[in-house]
């Protein structure tokens, strides 16, 4: 299960996805806003995503995953636009047999999340905002075509 919304997220939701009689282990990492970063008072965080890319790269993340850790059972969901401070923005629920694997994979997915998903975190202070980590992505967007005009035909 892989989504991203604008809708707030529900960690219990997710979780149940995930959630099956052969897993001995499950595992739920929640991405929550802090009020703080590097001494300066958060007020909010605003997320921005190539929503059709961002579920392409979630669902390559979780298949790797899968294959990597041989589980079948991995959710991410990842909320964008207004998350206020202790507003949940990211969750990624995995189950196994063995709590071992559960736990590396939870970490795996969100460093990779972090490093290739195009979503992006804007952090608003009482005194400004900057974008964080954007320079960190590692991805290219797709080729578009140029449209074609009538001076092309």
């Amino acid at each position: 299960m892989i989504e991203v919304t604008h809708e707030p997220l529900d960690p219990e939701a997710v979780t149940r996805k995930v959630v099956k009689d052969t897993n001995g282990a499950v595992v739920t990492f929640l991405g929550t806003t802090r009020d703080n970063f590097e001494g300066k008072r958060v007020i909010t965080l605003e997320y921005e995503a190539f929503e059709e890319m961002a579920v392409k790269k979630l669902e390559e993340i979780r298949q790797g995953l899968m294959a990597e850790f041989q589980i079948e059972d991995i959710a991410i969901a990842h909320r964008i636009g207004r998350v206020d401070i202790g507003q949940i923005s990211l969750v990624v629920a995995v189950a196994s047999p063995h709590r071992k694997e559960a736990f590396l994979a939870c970490h795996e997915a969100v460093d990779r999340l972090k490093a290739t998903v195009p979503i992006w975190k804007k952090e608003i202070y009482e005194d400004g905002s900057r974008w964080v980590a954007c320079e960190d992505h590692d991805f290219h967007a797709p080729e578009v075509a140029a449209p074609v005009t009538a001076e092309d035909g």
